[in-house]
């Protein structure tokens, strides 16, 4: 065998693990390069368990995004295009940590959270997906699905358990020395189960968590981006095009090459807000609230879409309270939730509608009626006949109608509790020449409503008291 090409080999022959701690970082390209001759020389001085276990040894075929980067980092955070082999590289970082030299030793660690946006994608995917745990794992070493209690169990003993970013709850109480945490970009509760998590994050002398998502600009993200314990790798779709359909990379690209999605999509970057938006990130983070402050009135203000099935626009439902006290231009107002929904019938969103008003003591609802008329009331009234309603209906256009709103924003006299995000990014497409995202801004539109009802209605009508001269 020639010099130039013998260190792969000898750090395959020399391999006892399929967790390997030997340097075979792009051994897949170096062969890949060389002549049939010396790729056959190379798999006949394999081994018949040499060559078991070559499938399974991923730093060996592993892109370089998908590897961990040295130090002693807490997060490492892989930031993708969609098909860029995250979920690979996240199941492969779980085998490293929890794997011994041989299927009964202890590895680094044995206890693992794994955390989806649900439970359904943390089984469907991180567990039994094509690029998921089970799918990576050699046989000797494949842990066990226990369906009733969530979790896998090795046969060393490790044992990963699942968690829903839809009951951050459910992570009060375990603890962990690693986690694998996927999609955190997407999660409905990223903030409140993000921090679970890291209260729970705290056996063994360096626990740590690798997080894989396509990157969208919400702040739990953003947060942990920053920290100074963080480290991250990058990589577009193409990057893992060997493994991808060549229709498929032709049918997105041309489709979304050079848009906002294709961007965030396809290349796996962090976007930054819309060039005119009316709303900034930086400041809606800045006016962000942990707790619900007191307050004077609250009402549920619902934008209906014309029809109920799964290509309609979503029914924006969003709730807001506002501190009435003083002159009205001292009021503030406080987002409390985004509890809209897609593809729903008219009862179905009405009833998500009332839900929202009891769970929050909402004293009002307001509706437009643009699109529906009296149906709209007539639904509501269907289920709850009694319900305090008010209709609106638009006169003016989506921007005319927003811009007063983002005045308040402007002003510092509107804030907003965590985790509402896809109601944010929404806010964020909304720009002075329109809105410049997918569909239509039905969470905007509800919010509109609803501080108009609270502040902008109010202070239109509002005089300050003056001293009339006799």
């Amino acid at each position: 065998m020639k010099n130039a090409t013998s260190e792969p080999v000898r750090a395959v022959a020399d391999q006892t693990s399929t967790s390997n701690a030997q340097d075979l970082r792009s051994g897949a390209a170096w062969i890949a390069s060389e002549t049939a001759e010396t790729q056959a020389e190379f798999l006949d001085d394999l081994s018949e368990d040499e060559l078991l276990a070559l499938p399974f040894l991923f730093d060996f075929w592993a892109l370089p995004h998908q590897l961990p980067p040295e130090g002693a980092w807490k997060s490492w955070v892989i930031l993708g295009g969609r098909g860029a082999g995250k979920t690979r590289a996240g199941a492969e970082w779980v085998r490293s940590k929890v794997e011994g030299a041989g299927p009964l030793d202890a590895g680094a660690a044995r206890r693992v959270a794994l955390v989806g946006e649900t439970i359904d994608q943390v089984r469907e995917v991180m567990v039994f997906g094509e690029s998921g745990i089970l799918a990576c794992s050699p046989p000797d070493r494949r842990p066990v699905w226990e369906a009733g209690r969530k979790r896998l169990v090795w046969p060393n003993g490790a044992v990963a358990q699942a968690f829903s970013a839809h009951d951050p709850e459910g992570l009060r109480g375990p603890q962990f020395d690693a986690a694998w945490v996927d999609e955190l970009a997407k999660w409905r509760n990223g903030q409140a189960t993000w921090d679970q998590l890291q209260f729970g994050l705290r056996l063994g002398e360096h626990p740590q968590q690798c997080v894989t998502t396509t990157p969208r600009n919400v702040g739990v993200l953003k947060a942990l981006l920053k920290a100074p314990s963080t480290v991250t790798s990058s990589a577009p779709t193409e990057a893992n095009r060997a493994n991808l359909a060549q229709s498929f990379l032709e049918e997105v690209r041309a489709r979304y090459e050079g848009t906002r999605l294709g961007r965030q999509e396809l290349d796996g970057h962090l976007l930054e807000d819309r060039e005119g938006a009316l709303w900034r990130r930086e400041s809606l983070d800045a006016g962000r609230l942990a707790e619900v402050p007191e307050l004077d009135r609250i009402v549920v203000a619902v934008d209906p879409p014309v029809t109920g099935h799964a290509g309609s626009d979503a029914c924006g439902i969003v709730v807001a309270g506002v501190i009435a006290k003083g002159p009205v231009q001292n009021w503030r107002a406080v987002v409390l939730d985004d509890a809209t929904v897609r593809a729903a019938t008219p009862d179905a969103w009405a009833r998500v509608a009332l839900a929202a008003m009891e769970a929050w003591g909402a004293e009002r609802l307001v509706a437009e009626v643009n699109q529906g008329g009296d149906l709209v009331q007539s639904v509501i009234n269907q289920i709850d006949p009694l319900v305090p309603f008010k209709a609106v209906r638009a006169t003016r256009g989506k921007v005319a109608r927003a811009e007063p709103v983002a005045a308040l924003y402007e002003q510092g006299r509107v804030a907003h509790l965590r985790d509402l995000d896809d109601l944010e990014d929404q806010m964020c497409a909304m720009t002075a020449q329109g809105f410049d995202g997918k569909g239509s801004p039905d969470r905007v539109d509800a919010l509109v409503w609803a501080l108009t009802e609270l502040v902008i209605e109010p202070a239109a009508s509002w005089r300050r008291p003056r001293m009339r001269a006799l």
